[in-house]
């Protein structure tokens, strides 16, 4: 698969053809299921991590903490156990609807203590609705996967993980790794109090990390400016320097917001983009009236593969830390993620093909009806 090719494919206007079928939505890992065991004091709560972040809680597959184009969930994880891990040291593969894990064989002998999320993935899943423009949705997925990884560490207060977003690999995509928890002698009974004490401040309660859904559309009502400063805030710091980040908001002054150097606001372009971000986000008519719209851009027609990987990772993990941000203001938000002719710089007067939508976060003050679709 030649994803500069893909992704030129994806931004066209060309359609999508018929569904297929998606497969399995669990890779066919070997050797029988075995749950994952309860961690003791000096080990990582490998059990709860997974949970709040990537396991399925209906049959079907389809609500997790993690969200997914199309709620196709094309991001498979395979875990490299260490030492203070409830599990024997070695590989193994994670089904996120029986939370359960298959050993894949031996981890490699350098392994770090704790544990690795290894994310790849299968595309066919999301190929199956979205055909020829799949590769960026399946790309931002599995920074959606990586981050929420993240924000389940950061509910159970354990040290912030290792992120690879660099996009080098094409398997794995992404790595999360998570050491042993610090203060390995404590007796069981401190184990809550250490997790809450050990909480970084503002981070997500396992609670929210599970209640956590994309809102479905209508999203209507304008945020006040200091909250789309903090969200926008967000997504700039965790993209990295990956992307350029700015929010559109409609009345009573239409325009284009970003962060300025101070952290204010300021306007980018004057004048109301939502209708033209529904034009270019599939047609999704809705998009015209939300309140607001986060948009993350950049990566260049010119961009080779590495860098297709990388943009489109740091966004996905961006924008996933925004809508977490975002709900936990009292806002509904849905993220958006596929984009075509959505070229944002030539449309503010810049050369074409350099500054191109990747990813967004529509954001609304009104909380329709929860679906679970």
């Amino acid at each position: 698969m030649d994803l500069v090719i893909a992704l030129a494919r994806a931004r066209s206007p060309e359609k999508p053809g018929p569904d297929t079928p998606a497969g399995p939505a669990v890779r066919p890992w070997p050797d029988p299921p075995r749950p994952l065991p309860e961690a003791d004091p000096r080990e990582l709560d490998l059990d709860r991590l997974l949970r709040f972040s990537l396991a399925a809680s209906d049959r079907a597959g389809r609500l997790r903490p993690a969200p997914s184009a199309g709620a196709l969930h094309p991001v498979d994880a395979q875990l490299v156990a260490g030492t203070g891990c409830p599990l024997p040291p070695g590989r193994y593969g994670y089904d996120p609807l029986a939370h359960r894990v298959r050993r894949l064989g031996p981890g490699p002998d350098d392994a770090s203590p704790g544990v690795t999320a290894e994310l790849s993935v299968t595309p066919q899943r999301t190929v199956s609705h979205y055909g020829h423009r799949a590769w960026p949705l399946i790309l931002l997925d599995t920074g959606h996967a990586a981050a929420a990884l993240l924000l389940a560490g950061r509910a159970l207060g354990v040290a912030e993980p290792v992120l690879r977003l660099d996009g080098l690999t094409e398997d794995p995509l992404a790595t999360v790794h998570f050491g042993p928890p610090e203060g390995a002698h404590r007796r069981a009974g401190q184990v809550a109090a250490s997790e809450e004490a050990s909480r970084p401040a503002g981070a997500p309660t396992p609670r929210e990390l599970l209640a956590r859904r994309s809102a479905p559309p209508p999203l209507r009502g304008a945020p006040p400016l200091d909250v789309v400063r903090a969200v926008l805030a967000t997504a700039v710091d965790a993209s990295a320097g990956e992307l350029s980040w700015c929010v559109a908001v409609g009345e009573p002054h239409p325009q284009l917001v970003e962060l300025a150097p101070d952290a204010t606001l300021r306007r980018l372009a004057a004048g109301e983009a939502r209708p033209t971000l529904a034009a270019w986000a599939a047609g999704q008519a809705w998009i015209a009236q939300a309140g607001a719209v986060l948009l993350g851009y950049g990566c260049p027609t010119n961009a080779e593969a590495q860098q297709i990987r990388r943009a489109h990772l740091r966004a996905g993990f961006a924008v996933h830390l925004a809508h977490v941000a975002a709900v936990r203001q009292g806002l509904a938000a849905r993220p958006v993620g596929s984009w075509q002719q959505a070229d944002l710089g030539a449309a503010l007067g810049a050369a074409p093909g350099k500054d191109w939508i990747v990813h967004g976060l529509a954001l609304g003050t009104t909380h329709p009806e929860e679906r679970t679709s």
